[in-house]
């Protein structure tokens, strides 16, 4: 706002100084110009027909100090700033009074406060003086006869671009001082109003902003204050129901483990015990989805390095072929658990899908890569974003034999998503897949 009043104040004050620039020289052409102009046509008439005796008269007389026309036989002007501007201004004024000189020349020379005025009377140096410069005018008549006119010329224009800055400098303090304060005081809460919303957790017990500035910022601060109420409220809400549905499936399926303990065949019992061992961690899977925006665990400092190898141990106490090149200790803060549970599914993918897995961490200088391969099928290029996506999966049987309901690469995702990380998937050379989580090394 504050950038948009000082170009218009600056265009405002620009137009205004072309129009005062404009009405300066055009009351400078009828003050000093025309007159000069006048005398000059004058004596050059005079000179046109006279009789003999007045005409040796006039240039016995010779030249004459003032404001007067000079008559001589030479160019009478030497040294001061040529003004091709004023000299088309005299050319005008004179064919339009039906006088055609064979040359002219105007010059301008500045005329300081202690310039030296030899030949001229106090009164007329003074004016030069004050009018800080002199008009010398010189056209050659067509019997080779020079005119010449010494006049005072005042230079406004330094003087009017130093008002014109004044008047805008006066015009900036007391409009632009305001502005910004007003700014200021608008623009203060609203940046403490952008950075709550940036840092907006649900449930993190942060107190509601304090409601200040102008009329219509307090009230965009009490709505925001009032949606936070909202969606805290609704989230918890959410997280009763999730609660109340984990423990009414729980217990059905809790109670199903134990009948089928009474099943006599042991293929039977065994693909049973499958099926519900099934449905508790996607039930599992589900919930934790469900629960990421909100979760119960706080983040702590952790040894990246120790909690990968934790993971790959696992695998590997299963048989799993699952590889870890040594890392330093590297410590992060972030929630162990989560980013765990991130690792863990994308290594059990590689184990599912290629029958093994090799992970690296690799520490950079501002963030961690963890990166898992395999040399497995691979996903085909344009369905490597899309699995990211809950309940997505390339193979559409749903045969739980060939994977799970797609929710594994959708939970790591949000987990890292959560850290401040990323997650990405490419194909490797020679056949596989690449998962690689980037997280910064300031990762909460």
């Amino acid at each position: 706002m504050a950038l948009l009043v000082a170009l218009a104040l600056f265009v405002a004050q620009a137009i205004n100084f072309t129009m005062l620039l404009r009405e300066r020289r055009a009351f400078r052409y009828s003050q000093v110009i025309v007159p000069a102009v006048t005398r000059l046509v004058d004596t050059s008439e005079r000179l046109a027909a006279p009789p003999q005796a007045d005409r040796q008269r006039e240039r016995r007389r010779g030249p004459q100090g003032g404001s007067r026309v000079q008559i001589t036989t030479a160019n009478p002007i030497s040294g001061g700033e040529r003004r091709g501007d004023l000299e088309e201004d005299f050319h005008q004024s004179l064919r339009e009074a039906g006088l055609r000189p064979k040359q002219l020349i105007v010059t301008v020379q500045r005329i300081g406060p202690d310039h030296p005025l030899p030949g001229l009377s106090v009164n007329r140096a003074e004016r030069l003086r004050r009018a800080g410069g002199e008009l010398r005018v010189a056209l050659q008549l067509p019997d080779g006869h020079w005119l010449s006119l010494h006049t005072s010329w005042p230079r406004t224009e330094r003087r009017l671009v130093w008002q014109l800055a004044g008047q805008t400098l006066i015009l900036y303090i007391v409009v632009l001082i305001p502005l910004l304060l007003a700014g200021r005081r608008i623009a203060r809460p609203l940046r403490t109003l952008a950075q709550s919303a940036r840092s907006f957790r649900p449930g993190d017990g942060a107190s509601p902003l304090e409601e200040r500035g102008p009329r219509d910022v307090r009230a965009v601060i009490a709505a925001y204050n009032h949606l936070r109420q909202r969606v805290t409220a609704m989230l918890d809400e959410k997280d009763r129901m999730l609660g109340a549905i984990g423990h009414d499936l729980r217990t059905p399926l809790a109670a199903l483990r134990v009948r089928i303990e009474s099943v006599e065949d042991d293929d039977d019992r065994n693909r049973m015990a499958d099926t519900i061992d099934e449905m508790n961690r996607t039930l599992e899977d589900i919930l934790s989805l469900a629960r990421l925006g909100r979760p119960s665990e706080s983040a702590t400092d952790v040894d990246l390095s120790a909690l990968i190898d934790a993971v790959v141990e696992d695998f590997r106490d299963l048989d799993h072929d699952v590889q870890f090149e040594e890392a330093p200790r590297l410590r992060m803060h972030l929630r162990s658990a989560l980013m765990r549970r991130a690792v863990r599914n994308l290594i059990e993918n590689a184990v599912k899908y290629a029958g093994g897995a090799e992970v690296r961490l690799v520490p950079g200088a501002g963030q961690v890569r963890i990166e898992v391969a395999d040399r497995g099928p691979g996903i085909p290029q344009d369905k490597l974003a899309a699995v990211f996506a809950p309940f997505t999966r390339l193979e559409t049987s749903r045969n739980r034999e060939t994977g799970g309901i797609g929710l594994g690469l959708a939970l790591a995702h949000a987990i890292v998503s959560d850290a401040g990380g990323t997650i990405s998937l490419t194909n490797r050379e020679g056949g596989g897949l690449l998962a690689t989580i980037t997280l910064p090394r300031t990762a909460a």
